[in-house]
């Protein structure tokens, strides 16, 4: 059996990353959306193992020092994490898994998993990505300048990734990502099972 590919999905605030990765998972039924762990208190209509698995702070804390994270991260007071166990079955089964993250946990990925297949999205323009943060109505002008500022530093970290994609369409850049993990699939390394059936 194949091992299943890690995909990572990350890009600046605008991007559409939530859009582009909702999209990639209606067109591939088969795909796993990886769910993470988090220690803050379940929100109306979240169910524990659907949105997230909701850990008690010393359980997380008791993974962390035991290594059960993939990557995990301290935000606004509550902790945030991808639960390594649960990835690494899936994997072995052969499934593909989709992780959405942002760069800051993508690197930590990386040096787990340098196999994993990086995917990162940009956007058509810096104008367009205004235009987008602009567009949802929620910002003020402080709040604008800062999410572009620092989505010029993220954009510099896409050079890590193995491949990119420009969000101008979301159909577009599904086709993409979909073309990427036929390529990743018929990889070598992917089939090696087959080199030894056919060279018995």
């Amino acid at each position: 059996m194949k091992q299943g590919l890690l995909i990572v999905v990350s890009g600046a605030s605008g991007t559409g990353k939530g859009t582009v990765c909702n999209a990639l998972m209606e067109s591939l039924p088969e795909l796993a959306y990886s769910i993470s762990a988090t220690t803050r208190s379940p929100r109306k209509g979240e169910q524990d193992g659907v949105n997230y698995y909701f850990l008690a702070r010393e359980e997380f804390e008791k993974m962390i020092e035991e290594g059960g994270f993939l990557e995990w991260a301290e935000v606004y007071g509550n902790y945030y994490g991808t639960p390594l166990k649960k990835i690494q079955e899936r994997l072995a089964e052969g499934q593909d898994i989709l992780l959405e993250i942002d760069t800051q946990g993508a690197l930590k990925v990386m040096e787990k998993c340098p196999e994993g297949v990086f995917i990162f999205l940009l956007p058509p323009s810096l104008e367009e990505l205004e235009r987008r943060i602009r567009g949802r109505g929620t910002e003020t002008e402080e709040s604008i300048a800062r999410r572009l500022g620092a989505a010029k530093e993220e954009i510099g970290v896409g050079r890590k990734y193995n491949y990119v994609v420009v969000n101008d369409r979301v159909e577009k850049a599904v086709e993409q990502i979909q073309a990427i993990l036929v390529a990743e699939h018929c990889r070598v390394e992917q089939n090696t099972k087959i080199f030894e059936v056919l060279e018995k």
